[in-house]
């Protein structure tokens, strides 16, 4: 074992503080409320995140987020989109790639996260099919725009990570505009606690 060096009075020296500095994240989300308030609701320090919500498709959302991203400095750069009726969907998330952003996608609908928190769900079905489910597993109506959603599911993530994780195992060579359902907003979600759950 080292010795401890000492300072001029003879005393050990102190450790400096070796914690992990926070990174600072800018997470632009294509719905405009839900994946926004999703997002906000993280129990992180809200200047070291900001989250914009813009009801745009995903191509314009990159775009913006270039221009977001020269406002402030970040250490990451997340885009969350779904797929929607959405045609240039693998084209987009290279583009992002290539500008070194993040992507959290899902296909179809974010709320296939939601719905991995309660189950794991492996075959496609229609947006409105999530919200129908949603209503069952939660137990009341569901709100596509709650501002409490991310408390309300807070005790079931580890198993929305674990699901999340399966299902996109099941894709031997990932092709997001086919793989339905598909995400990747848990990639997101655990970069988020590895830097605030220390």
């Amino acid at each position: 074992m080292a010795k401890k060096k000492k300072n001029s009075r003879g005393y050990p020296r102190r450790n400096v503080n070796t914690r992990e500095v926070k990174q600072r994240f800018l997470i632009v989300c294509g719905g405009e409320e839900t994946e926004k308030n999703y997002f906000d609701c993280f129990r992180i320090p809200g200047n070291v995140t900001r989250v914009r919500g813009l009801n745009k498709d995903p191509d314009t959302l990159i775009n913006k987020t270039i221009g977001y991203q020269e406002e402030d400095e970040y250490d990451q750069v997340w885009c969350v989109f779904d797929k929607d009726d959405f045609h240039n969907f693998n084209s987009t998330i290279e583009k992002a790639k290539n500008e070194g952003f993040y992507v959290a996608y899902s296909n179809e609908a974010f709320e296939l996260w939601y719905v991995l928190h309660f189950e794991f769900l492996s075959s496609g079905i229609p947006r409105q099919d999530y919200i129908n489910k949603l209503n069952k597993l939660l137990g009341k109506k569901y709100k596509k725009n709650s501002d409490s959603i991310y408390d309300e599911l807070f005790d079931k993530q580890e198993t929305a990570i674990k699901n999340a994780e399966n299902l996109f195992r099941q894709y031997n060579k990932p092709n997001p505009a086919q793989d339905n359902p598909s995400t990747t907003v848990h990639l997101l979600v655990k970069a988020l606690n590895q830097q605030y759950r220390k």
